[in-house]
């Protein structure tokens, strides 16, 4: 009986796949006969069938940029940019919908050292990272058990050398996987979708204007108090906005 429960389910999946396949098709095929709003329809399904992938969001975001609406497709070149963070043609067709919109938020100047950092982090994902320390510990073990069973001093001085920077890369792996790790959970990214929205200096509507917002600014999500979002621009201002006025890049 359990077998046959664990076929039904694997056929299940297997169906389901299949079903997504074929959706994702038909949706290309509608995006380029420039049906774009069924193309939408279409890969919308996928995303209720539970399927996450950056191909999916990244014709997405090309939909909703043909039909000239900015804020979904920034949000979606940005969920894309999420699951393949070095996607050049990601990179390319979002700073192309960015350039439509109205608000120009300059960023804070950063280190040196910051910017190596985050030149070195983000050539991977925190995952990439965890599966590259993986490779390069197997790599270790290999190097390892080779110094171990070679005869010759030269050989073996090599396999020694070898293992041990095998072993570094694959701590350096670890510690980049884990900051990364942690720049990810502490980082709330969202878009703002109305066509204009006031962000207030407190979370109520009596509160003095801060500034304003139009659809398609990034913003970072610092709490969140009720209906209210604190946020705060890549130029540091701070201020409050309604919840319902963004959608959390990260949220799958």
């Amino acid at each position: 009986m359990k077998r046959l429960l664990n076929l039904l389910v694997l056929f299940l999946c297997f169906l389901g796949h299949a079903q997504n396949d074929a959706l994702f098709n038909e949706a290309t095929k509608s995006y380029n006969e420039g049906k774009y709003d069924k193309a939408i329809a279409d890969y919308q399904k996928i995303l209720k069938n539970g399927e996450h992938s950056a191909a999916l969001y990244y014709n997405l975001g090309n939909c909703y940029y043909k039909l000239n609406q900015i804020a979904p497709s920034i949000y979606n070149y940005e969920k894309a940019l999420l699951l393949s963070p070095n996607d050049s043609d990601i990179r390319n067709n979002l700073a192309h919908a960015q350039n439509m919109t109205l608000d120009a938020i300059d960023t804070l100047p950063e280190t040196a050292m910051t910017r190596i950092y985050r030149g070195l982090t983000g050539i991977f994902t925190f995952d990439q990272w965890a599966y590259t320390a993986v490779f390069f510990i197997l790599l270790f073990v290999l190097a390892y058990i080779a110094f171990h069973y070679f005869q010759f001093s030269g050989k073996k001085r090599i396999a020694f050398i070898a293992s041990m920077l095998f072993l570094l890369f694959a701590v350096a792996s670890v510690a980049a996987a884990y900051l990364r790790y942690n720049d990810y959970i502490a980082d709330h990214p969202a878009i703002v979708f109305p066509k204009e929205v006031t962000v207030n200096s407190e979370p109520n509507n009596r509160s003095q204007e801060a500034f304003k917002l139009h659809e398609g600014a990034k913003v970072n999500v610092l709490e969140k108090l009720g209906d209210w979002n604190k946020i705060s621009l890549a130029d540091g201002k701070t201020g409050w906005i309604p919840s319902a006025d963004i959608k959390l890049i990260k949220d799958f």
